[in-house]
Protein backbone atom coordinates (compact mmCIF):
# COMPACT_ATOMS: atom_id res chain seq x y z
CA UNK A 1 0.00 0.00 0.00
CA UNK A 2 1.02 3.59 -0.56
CA UNK A 3 0.44 6.58 1.68
CA UNK A 4 1.19 10.22 0.98
CA UNK A 5 1.00 13.36 3.07
CA UNK A 6 1.87 17.00 2.68
CA UNK A 7 2.23 19.61 5.39
CA UNK A 8 2.84 23.33 5.26
CA UNK A 9 6.21 23.96 6.91
CA UNK A 10 4.93 27.18 8.48
CA UNK A 11 2.23 25.18 10.31
CA UNK A 12 4.91 23.08 12.01
CA UNK A 13 6.98 26.20 12.71
CA UNK A 14 4.02 27.87 14.47
CA UNK A 15 3.32 24.67 16.42
CA UNK A 16 6.93 24.57 17.58
CA UNK A 17 7.00 28.30 18.41
CA UNK A 18 3.84 27.95 20.48
CA UNK A 19 4.85 24.83 22.44
CA UNK A 20 8.66 24.73 22.16
CA UNK A 21 10.30 21.32 22.53
CA UNK A 22 7.07 19.99 24.03
CA UNK A 23 5.64 20.22 20.49
CA UNK A 24 8.30 17.85 19.20
CA UNK A 25 7.80 15.47 22.11
CA UNK A 26 4.14 15.09 21.10
CA UNK A 27 5.06 13.20 17.92
CA UNK A 28 8.80 12.45 17.82
CA UNK A 29 10.97 9.96 19.70
CA UNK A 30 14.07 11.38 21.42
CA UNK A 31 16.29 9.93 18.67
CA UNK A 32 14.14 11.59 15.99
CA UNK A 33 14.39 14.97 17.73
CA UNK A 34 18.19 14.64 17.56
CA UNK A 35 17.94 14.06 13.78
CA UNK A 36 15.53 16.96 13.21
CA UNK A 37 17.84 19.93 12.95
CA UNK A 38 15.53 22.20 10.94
CA UNK A 39 11.86 23.06 10.67
CA UNK A 40 11.86 21.54 7.19
CA UNK A 41 13.10 18.21 8.57
CA UNK A 42 10.57 18.30 11.41
CA UNK A 43 7.76 18.95 8.91
CA UNK A 44 9.08 16.11 6.75
CA UNK A 45 8.99 13.74 9.73
CA UNK A 46 5.38 14.79 10.47
CA UNK A 47 4.38 14.16 6.85
CA UNK A 48 6.25 10.82 6.89
CA UNK A 49 4.41 9.55 9.94
CA UNK A 50 1.08 10.61 8.47
CA UNK A 51 1.95 8.92 5.15
CA UNK A 52 2.93 5.67 6.88
CA UNK A 53 -0.28 5.64 8.93
CA UNK A 54 -2.29 6.21 5.74
CA UNK A 55 -0.48 3.40 3.94
CA UNK A 56 -1.58 1.12 6.78
CA UNK A 57 -5.15 2.34 6.30
CA UNK A 58 -5.36 3.49 9.90
CA UNK A 59 -4.34 7.12 10.04
CA UNK A 60 -2.91 8.38 13.30
CA UNK A 61 -5.22 6.71 15.80
CA UNK A 62 -5.42 4.41 18.82
CA UNK A 63 -4.22 1.58 16.60
CA UNK A 64 -1.31 3.59 15.17
CA UNK A 65 0.11 6.47 17.18
CA UNK A 66 2.94 8.76 16.15
CA UNK A 67 5.15 6.67 18.45
CA UNK A 68 4.38 3.42 16.62
CA UNK A 69 6.33 4.88 13.68
CA UNK A 70 10.00 5.77 14.03
CA UNK A 71 11.94 7.70 11.38
CA UNK A 72 15.65 7.01 10.90
CA UNK A 73 18.35 8.09 8.46
CA UNK A 74 20.89 5.79 6.88
CA UNK A 75 24.60 6.49 6.32
CA UNK A 76 23.72 8.51 3.19
CA UNK A 77 21.12 10.56 5.11
CA UNK A 78 18.22 8.84 3.33
CA UNK A 79 15.12 8.37 5.49
CA UNK A 80 13.57 5.05 6.41
CA UNK A 81 11.12 3.95 9.08
CA UNK A 82 10.47 1.18 11.52
CA UNK A 83 7.16 0.19 13.07
CA UNK A 84 6.06 -1.13 16.43
CA UNK A 85 6.09 -4.89 16.72
CA UNK A 86 2.30 -5.07 17.00
CA UNK A 87 1.86 -3.33 13.62
CA UNK A 88 4.45 -5.52 11.91
CA UNK A 89 2.71 -8.63 13.22
CA UNK A 90 -0.85 -7.44 12.58
CA UNK A 91 -0.18 -6.53 8.96
CA UNK A 92 2.56 -9.11 8.30
CA UNK A 93 4.83 -6.40 6.90
CA UNK A 94 7.72 -7.61 4.78
CA UNK A 95 9.21 -4.42 3.32
CA UNK A 96 8.96 -0.63 3.60
CA UNK A 97 10.17 2.40 1.68
CA UNK A 98 10.02 6.10 2.51
CA UNK A 99 10.69 9.28 0.56
CA UNK A 100 10.58 12.77 2.08
CA UNK A 101 11.02 16.05 0.26
CA UNK A 102 10.58 19.69 1.09
CA UNK A 103 10.54 22.64 -1.21
CA UNK A 104 9.33 26.15 -0.63
CA UNK A 105 6.42 26.11 1.78
CA UNK A 106 5.71 22.37 1.88
CA UNK A 107 7.08 19.05 3.08
CA UNK A 108 5.82 15.91 1.38
CA UNK A 109 6.31 12.25 2.20
CA UNK A 110 5.42 9.03 0.41
CA UNK A 111 5.47 5.67 2.19
CA UNK A 112 5.24 2.25 0.59
CA UNK A 113 4.52 -0.86 2.64
CA UNK A 114 4.57 -4.46 1.43
CA UNK A 115 2.64 -7.10 3.31
CA UNK A 116 2.15 -10.85 3.09
CA UNK A 117 -1.55 -10.12 2.76
CA UNK A 118 -2.97 -8.84 -0.52
CA UNK A 119 -4.43 -5.67 0.94
CA UNK A 120 -3.48 -4.07 4.20
CA UNK A 121 -6.68 -2.03 4.27
CA UNK A 122 -8.85 -5.13 4.25
CA UNK A 123 -7.31 -6.11 7.61
CA UNK A 124 -8.20 -2.83 9.26
CA UNK A 125 -11.92 -2.87 8.44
Amino acid sequence: MIGIDTVKIDRIKRFQERFGNKALEKFLHVEEIKLAKSTQTIAGFWAAKEAVSKALGLGISKECSFFDIKIHKDSKNAPFFTLSKHLIEKFEITNTTLSITHDGEYAIAVAYIESKTERINSLSH
